[in-house]
């Protein structure tokens, strides 16, 4: 456990924190006047390597070998020489600081575009970045060169094993349903397909592409194909042999030895990928988070319960069930190319050349992001 404390003064501005694995969908902008909700749960924090926002440089000002050592393997539209390394919070964990006002806002909150927005109470310090604007997640960035940790006597939370994980974990539902922000009639809501679902399928969908070695994969059957399939059989060449695709990890049968992909879950505290023993050993591991690899593992139906009354008008309605989503899923774009370009294997030309393609893919008439 520890407490963040400012570099000027000295002052705890933090409550006492754990550690844990930065979520995928951290840096994620979804849809148009969404209400995504905090990002980090209460009491944990996660250290984002990557730098937030400015200042920026172009990529045609950029060295491409200064970009490889700081782990980018693709041209990118610009790249952040902000200070890496925040600890990312929830920002109910804050204590001691203050707004700066004169940061500026966004849209419909602080997107933290003109850099650190909060500053320690005692002594004015710019310490963090508040993150609260439609469709982003709500979060609180401790800039790394302004505070520093400090280890607390006490308890020390233990890792999960990962069949405890396997039985106490938590699923992610493939679809749910989004808040916006209230127009003249108040809050509104629709149904869509979860916003984490979308930054998980981007990040893996970048490794599907390394690991299919340009060859046609299948994924299993079900809620894996919906999500996958489609941009992989438009992205990949068609034919056979196809690269097989299951899904592996805590609880479930060894995975065949000819299988070449898995689909496994990643330790939500310590960040690491599951990994199988034996012949499956060098198969290519994709990286899934632990609720949406648990929802693949064992998806759940919908089934409504029966009840009594009126519904509340602020609930959203259940009756006639909800519909599904009015379009096909969609992998998270940004998700995706911040994951390629980070894969030394997006040096090869057919991955970089689906990189360019990404605006063409996004289009009306292809729709994979």
């Amino acid at each position: 456990m520890f407490v963040f404390a400012c570099a000027g003064c000295g002052d705890e501005l933090t409550t006492p924190l754990s550690q844990v694995a930065l979520p995928i969908h951290a840096r994620q902008k979804y849809g148009n006047g969404a209400q995504l909700p905090v990002l980090m749960k209460a009491g944990t924090f996660a250290v984002d390597p990557d730098p937030w926002s400015g200042p920026w440089r172009m990529w045609d000002e950029t060295d491409p070998a200064e970009a490889e050592v700081r782990g980018i393997y693709a041209p990118v539209r610009a790249l952040s020489d902000g200070t890496p390394g925040a600890a990312v919070i929830a920002p109910g964990d804050v204590r001691g600081t203050r707004l700066i006002p004169e940061r500026g806002g966004a849209c419909c909150g602080l997107d933290g575009g003109d850099g650190p927005n909060m500053a320690c109470e005692a002594c004015d310090l710019p310490v963090a970045t508040r993150v609260d604007d439609c469709s982003l997640w709500q979060a609180v960035r401790l800039s790394s060169d302004a505070v520093h940790r400090i280890p607390v006597d006490g308890t020390h939370p233990v890792p999960l094993s990962w069949a405890e994980l396997a039985e106490q974990g938590e699923e992610t539902p493939l679809f749910e349903p989004i808040s916006t922000w209230g127009g003249p009639l108040g809050p509104s809501h629709y149904w869509s397909w979860s916003p984490q679902w979308e930054a998980a399928a981007g990040h893996a969908l970048a490794h599907l592409l390394v690991a299919s070695r340009r060859q046609p994969v299948k994924v299993p059957d079900g809620a894996a194909a919906d999500v996958f399939q489609r941009a992989l059989d438009t992205l990949l060449p068609s034919g056979a042999p196809k690269r097989r695709a299951v899904l592996a990890g805590p609880g479930r049968p060894a995975p065949d030895a000819d299988a070449d992909i898995l689909l496994v879950p990643v330790h939500p505290q310590t960040g690491r990928t599951w990994a199988p023993g034996g012949p499956a050993a060098s198969a290519y591991l994709v990286p899934l988070p632990l609720g949406v690899w648990l929802w693949l593992a064992s998806p759940q139906q919908y089934l409504p319960v029966p009840a009594s009354g009126r519904i509340p008008q602020d609930v959203l309605r259940d009756d006639p069930l909800p519909m599904l989503p009015d379009y096909l899923f969609r992998a998270d774009r940004e998700t995706f190319q911040h994951t390629l370009v980070r894969l030394p294997a997006a040096r090869s030309p057919w991955l970089r050349a689906i990189l360019e393609d990404l605006p063409h893919l996004s289009g009306a008439s292809t729709a994979l992001f």
